[in-house]
């Protein structure tokens, strides 16, 4: 079984809690044995797989399959062409450079319904949404990338997953995926499609 789910901020990627006042994954009734495929922070939002198949999990984490994920990052300033090509090439963070990715804003800029809480505003600094195609997921890398190039990622939202796009879903839902979907999910790798 594969699931998209629409992760809420304030949801961490576990059943139970940490401690901390963040929701956890038991609220959202997913079925039995199925377990989150890689993670999103308790403050990133958007598209997270679930399955109960763990060949195909590896598959889809496994850096050499160089798996392609698609995140939109709203930023503090909007970041010129050399700070892109930076994220571009790679960025060392944390004694690991990051891998070659595609950096670039989007045009037009997305109408994102507003996070609760809403995200800090300050009048004299704008924010920029970028779009972000990785093939790794270190933690907090989106944010470590943006932040080595003097633009803090204010809201991060996970959109795409191989060729699968986060649409219609509301953050909170989920649905399975069969068929046409889950190949979508898949495509774009070096992984079997099976």
């Amino acid at each position: 079984m594969l699931i998209a789910f629409n992760k809420p901020f304030g949801v961490i990627s576990q059943f139970t809690s940490d401690g901390s006042p963040n929701r956890t994954l038991a609220e959202f009734r997913f079925p039995k044995n199925v377990y989150p495929v890689g993670r999103l922070d308790a403050d990133s939002e958007g598209l997270l797989l679930f399955s109960d198949e763990a060949p195909l999990n590896e598959a889809l984490l496994h850096p050499r399959n160089a798996h392609k994920r698609e995140y939109w990052a709203q930023v503090e300033r909007s970041p010129n062409r050399e700070a892109l090509q930076r994220l571009a090439t790679g960025i060392t963070i944390q004694k690991h450079r990051t891998r070659p990715c595609r950096a670039w804003i989007l045009d037009p800029q997305p109408e994102m319904a507003p996070r609760v809480p809403p995200i800090r505003f300050r009048k004299t600094v704008p924010t920029c949404w970028i779009g972000l195609e990785l093939v790794e997921g270190k933690n907090r890398q989106v944010r470590h990338m943006t932040a080595a190039i003097g633009h803090p990622t204010l809201r991060l939202i996970r959109v795409r997953i191989g060729e699968f796009v986060l649409a219609g879903l509301r953050p909170g839902e989920w649905k399975e995926l069969k068929g046409d979907d889950r190949l979508l999910v898949l495509a774009s790798s070096s992984l079997n499609t099976r």
